[in-house]
């Protein structure tokens, strides 16, 4: 999946809609990482198509750089 990600249209991000185990190779954590930012709410907004969890590139984007500004604060 690392070959997906380097192919990026959108400010970094792919232009198609992220899987778990794309967000974790992006942040480099653990993909049980993804899934308990997803339950516990604090992680990027996913959405489900039928049972697979998928990611919008820019809700990702924004969720990160919220992380920023509010670590730069």
């Amino acid at each position: 999946m690392a070959t997906a990600i380097t192919a990026t249209l959108r400010a970094g991000l792919p232009d198609r809609c992220l899987t778990p185990e794309d967000i974790a190779a992006l942040f480099s954590v653990p993909l049980e990482t993804v899934y308990a930012w997803r339950k516990k709410r604090t992680g990027p907004p996913g959405f489900r198509i039928g049972k697979h969890l998928r990611y919008d590139p820019g809700a990702v984007r924004a969720w990160a750089d919220s992380l920023i500004e509010t670590d730069a604060a």
